[in-house]
C-alpha cells in the first residue's frame, strides 16, 4: 500500500482513545502518542500512478522509532506529496510494486525507490528524504569521504540492531510470524 500525505482526514485520531487503537491502526503505544502531533499513516490516500513524487520510502511501520522519523517527514510533507510512503509491515505489502524488494529484503535496511526505478538504500534514502523536506543540510556532510563512510557504518549497526533496540523480535521470528499471518490468512476468508 502506498501512502502519501494527501487526503488526511482532519480529525485523525484526536478523539480515539489507546485502547481502540491497539491491533487496528496503530501497533505500538509509541506510535500512538507520536499521532497526536502527526497525521495518521492508514488515513492517507493513495496516491495515483499519475502523480508524481520524488522518493518512495520503504518503512517498517511496526518499528517504533522508525515510525517518529516517518511521523516527522509525514508533516514536514503534509502538503506537497513528494514522498510516497510505503508500509513494509502492511499486510497489503507488494513487492511487485517495489522494484521487488521484499519484506525480508525491506527488513533488513532501509529503501528508498526514485521516479525512474532507480533503488537506493541506507543513508542515502535518508539524504534524499530529508532534502526533499526542505531539511537537506541536516545529512548534506555525508556526502563527503570519510564521514559519509562513518555514518554508513553507524547506519549498518542500528540496522543490524533495531528490532532487539525496540523490544522487538529478531527478524527470524519477525519473518516466521508474517509467514504465519501470510498462510492463515485465506483460512479467515
Amino acid at each position: 500500500m502506498t501512502l502519501t500525505s494527501r487526503g488526511l482526514a482532519a480529525n485523525c485520531l484526536r478523539s480515539v482513545r489507546p485502547r481502540q487503537i491497539t491491533g487496528t491502526l496503530w501497533h505500538t503505544r509509541s506510535q500512538l502518542y507520536a499521532a497526536k502531533s502527526a497525521p495518521c499513516p492508514r488515513c492517507f490516500a493513495s496516491k495515483s500512478s499519475s502523480e508524481s513524487w520524488d522518493v518512495k520510502m520503504l518503512y517498517d511501520g511496526d518499528c517504533p522509532l522508525c515510525m517518529r522519523e516517518v511521523n516527522m517527514l509525514m508533516r514536514r510533507d503534509s502538503e506537497k506529496g513528494r514522498i510516497a510512503f510505503v508500509d513494509i509491515a502492511s499486510p497489503d505489502y507488494d513487492p511487485k510494486q517495489n522494484a521487488n524488494i521484499s519484506f525480508e529484503e525491506a527488513m533488513g535496511n532501509i529503501h528508498g525507490i526514485l521516479p525512474d526505478g532507480k533503488v537506493i538504500t541506507n543513508v542515502e534514502v535518508f539524504r534524499k528524504l530529508y532534502e526533499t523536506v526542505g531539511l537537506g543540510w541536516i545529512y548534506a556532510i555525508t556526502k563527503f569521504g570519510p564521514i559519509g563512510t562513518a555514518a554508513e557504518a553507524v547506519y549498518g549497526i542500528w540496522a543490524k540492531y533495531r528490532l532487539p533496540v525496540t523490544g522487538r523480535p529478531d527478524l527470524a521470528t519477525v519473518l516466521e510470524q508474517k509467514k504465519s499471518c501470510r498462510v492463515d490468512e485465506p483460512a479467515k476468508s
